[in-house]
């Protein structure tokens, strides 16, 4: 393959990957005349359509996804081996990428990485903060975060953190007035602050645990809301009950403005994993990073 062709197939697998002669011109540093005319000449080569151009959008044909599909390991494959070139320099070097959640990058990614990029200033770190799931090889991160109950099955999982618990917690003045739930059954009789997930756009079901036994609850409120910051403030504000990671209310409930409600009803459950696939050799940079962030605690609380 000449060095002018696998120019060609890597602005392709750009221009697939964003959908966009336009954002992938400037992603690759390059004119869209320029982007737009090797694809043709790519296309000419090969002698196949792999591109649909419309006025709004890009995407691959039949075609172009079989390229994709051949490309996306091959160049992946490179681009560790050019990461392990690496480990013949002094100091480790290269870029991890990770997408995460908001709480996990705040509670435990960031001060790892704190002092990760202090005492290895040639690694370079990119967090992807996404209350989305996605598809880690698909758009080529090095790795995501999610709760271990929700790790997929074909990758390699690291505990990063403690056990979490959630906690629903309300104003003092909100329970003075509608009285204090004692079972999760009763949060239908309450206002309950709602929480829209992002990646599946449904609202959060309360889950629930005590003595094995589960409970999900559907509950109803005047507000729907996807940004735990705010149902955090609707709740300090009296506008009813929150349920969150406890650790998002720890000064809250230090200061008296919230209360904690249906306690017993709270469980541990598994924590942050980083996680990564299982055919993907790690590089230097990354098994540094995975190192700083493996925890090593004990197993959290309860």
């Amino acid at each position: 393959m000449r060095r002018e062709e696998l120019g060609s197939l890597t602005m392709f697998l750009a221009v697939a990957e964003e959908r966009s002669f336009t954002r992938a011109a400037a992603k690759l540093g390059l004119s869209q005349s320029a982007l737009s005319h090797s694809m043709r000449r790519l296309e000419a080569r090969l002698g196949l359509r792999l591109l649909t151009r419309t006025t709004r959008s890009v995407a691959p044909t039949e075609a172009g996804e079989r390229l994709l599909e051949t490309l996306r390991p091959a160049l992946d494959e490179i681009d560790v081996k050019l990461a392990s070139l690496t480990e013949l320099r002094e100091r480790p070097a290269g870029t991890v990428r990770i997408t995460t959640s908001k709480h996990a990058a705040r509670a435990v990614l960031w001060p790892a990485i704190d002092r990760l990029t202090a005492e290895h200033p040639d690694i370079r770190i990119e967090l992807d903060v996404d209350a989305g799931l996605k598809d880690i090889v698909a758009e080529r991160f090095d790795a995501g975060v999610r709760l271990g109950e929700r790790l997929e099955k074909d990758m390699i999982a690291v505990p990063i953190g403690p056990r979490l618990r959630m906690a629903a917690v309300g104003a003092p003045a909100y329970f003075e007035k509608h009285g204090i739930p004692h079972t999760p059954h009763d949060l239908a009789q309450h206002n309950c602050i709602n929480l829209r997930m992002i990646s599946a756009g449904n609202l959060y079901a309360w889950e629930f645990e005590r003595g094995g036994r589960e409970l999900r609850v559907r509950v109803e409120g005047q507000l729907v809301l996807n940004d735990v910051d705010l149902i955090a403030d609707a709740a300090i504000a009296g506008r009813g009950i929150a349920f969150l990671m406890e650790d998002q209310f720890e000064a809250q409930l230090a200061s008296g403005a919230l209360v904690r409600v249906l306690d017993d009803w709270c469980e541990p459950f598994d924590g942050y994993h980083l996680y990564y696939p299982s055919r993907r050799q790690p590089s230097p940079a990354f098994r540094i990073v995975l190192q700083a962030l493996r925890y090593r605690g004990r197993s959290g609380p309860g």
